[in-house]
């Protein structure tokens, strides 16, 4: 019994269980509501292209943004036992820097595109480094580290812009945030896709996954072992200012205007909340990327649920408070401990009845 039990927490399977059942949860829910609530048809949008539509089109591609997000949060949780509570200020911030370079030029090519999102990530890394810093080298607990650009970031992307709030009219940004032609899948979800095959591919060829998880559970021990326990927590939030740009600018690029008020808003709990859905320890060590991704589109299948119910949007956050205080106590260690507890009971007993059915026969 212990080595199934030591398998499956190897497995990582344990990890997602409370993601994949609060999923599958929803969308029996929704079923049951609408029968045709994930029906998948083809419309065509504004520029004539057959496009996919649908609501659970709208889930994934709603959700991009998030599961970005939500990969890179993962590893400053799991490197740093905090969060980070100025993505969204972030991302507000990026998003000037991608619409200001767009704007600097006479007109807006395929160049011009990829300079502004380079500097967008340039300029994200560069705030990256500056909570890491504070984080690693300063020893301040990453929520109050992180306070700092989230309370003046949004300031910070109006200055950017001189306070105004211009508008990006291209086909490539528009592109970005919609539809490439010809391709029926959003280009947001394409770009989540090759975020997360970058992830995949940097914890294959690197040690990176193994030395976070290490640094995580005990610093002090990661450095006696060689690991460079601040370079790692400094690198987590380089690494989550790259996913902070690519948010900001998929942002943007849906609006075709940069307004700092507005762009991500109240974004930093919903990312935390799908690291913690995703059954990810929020006091950092192991980590599963991909319970993170469930996590996010848990939210967002929320959000848009809640929406088809025709619940009032000042409503749907405290609905949504609800649920989800509901999936994070059910994944806790207290009732996972409890959980596990109470099924080794059963297995206890189903031994002995199957051996005192042995006996008898």
């Amino acid at each position: 019994m212990k080595k199934k039990d030591g398998k499956f927490s190897r497995s990582g399977f344990g990890q997602l269980t409370i993601p994949l059942i609060a999923i599958a949860l929803l969308v029996i829910f929704n079923m049951i509501r609408d029968p045709g609530f994930f029906t998948i048809g083809i419309s065509h949008n504004n520029n004539g292209n057959a496009v996919l539509s649908g609501n659970i089109i709208s889930i994934i591609n709603g959700a991009s943004e998030l599961a970005i997000l939500a990969m890179g949060m993962t590893l400053v949780t799991a490197a740093c036992g905090g969060q980070d509570i100025s993505v969204g200020a972030a991302a507000a911030i990026a998003g000037s820097v991608f619409v200001k370079v767009l704007k600097s030029g006479s007109g807006i090519s395929g160049g011009t595109v990829i300079l502004a999102f380079l500097c967008a990530c340039i300029v994200a890394m560069i705030f990256g480094c500056f909570n890491g810093t504070l984080v690693a080298v300063f020893k301040i607990q990453p929520m109050i580290a992180t306070l700092i650009l989230y309370t003046c970031g949004r300031s910070i992307a109006y200055w950017i812009n001189g306070g105004a709030t211009p508008t990006v009219t291209s086909s490539i940004v528009n592109g970005i945030g919609s539809f490439i032609p010809g391709i029926p899948i959003p280009t947001p979800v394409i770009i989540v896709v090759v975020m997360a095959l970058l992830f995949k591919l940097l914890f294959h060829f690197t040690s990176l996954g193994l030395f976070t998880q290490a640094v995580g559970i005990n610093g002090s021990a990661a450095r006696l072992n060689g690991i460079d326990a601040r370079f790692i927590k400094l690198l987590s939030f380089i690494i989550l200012g790259v996913c902070v740009a690519v948010s900001g600018c998929i942002g943007v690029s849906r609006l075709g205007l940069i307004n700092h008020e507005t762009l991500l808003i109240d974004i930093e709990m919903d990312t935390i909340l799908a690291v913690a859905i995703g059954g990810n320890s929020l006091g950092g060590g192991r980590f599963k990327l991909s319970g993170s991704i469930i996590g996010a589109y848990v939210i967002q299948t929320l959000t848009i649920t809640l929406y088809a119910m025709k619940v009032s949007s000042t409503d749907v956050k405290a609905y949504k408070a609800i649920v989800i205080i509901l999936l994070v106590v059910i994944g806790s260690p207290v009732i996972k401990e409890r959980f596990g507890k109470w099924i080794a009971r059963l297995a206890e007993k189903r031994r002995k009845v199957s051996a005192k059915g042995a006996e008898e026969g």
